[in-house]
């Protein structure tokens, strides 16, 4: 059984754990299933509360795809939601990786 097969298993069992959605978005991303990643990203995005490393993920994989604009919304919104729940570091890593896009893009 593969580690993805492994993720969907526990999924099946637990549809809402949120670390197990995050893990599933990841192990398509170590596949190469970029669309299929980003889907679960934005669903993690989408949840009360959302889902803050899921924000960070998606831009990195966006840009990786040329995507900057997304990335960099993404991003912002990211930021703008690890505030409000409080997480200054994740924030302050997502401002970083958004700095580093400079003109990229554009």
């Amino acid at each position: 059984m593969s580690r993805r097969e492994q993720i969907e298993s526990l999924l099946a069992a637990e549809p809402h754990d949120t670390f197990l959605r995050y893990a599933l978005a990841m192990e398509y991303v170590a596949e190469g299933q970029i669309e299929r990643a980003l889907e679960g990203l934005a669903s993690l995005q989408g949840e009360n509360p959302p889902y803050v490393p899921a924000f960070f993920m998606a831009g990195q994989q966006l840009t990786k795809q040329g995507r900057v604009e997304e990335a960099r919304t993404a991003l912002r919104v990211g930021i703008e939601e690890a505030r409000r729940q409080g997480d200054g570091h994740a924030a302050g890593e997502m401002s970083q990786f958004l700095a580093s896009l400079g003109q990229l893009g554009e």
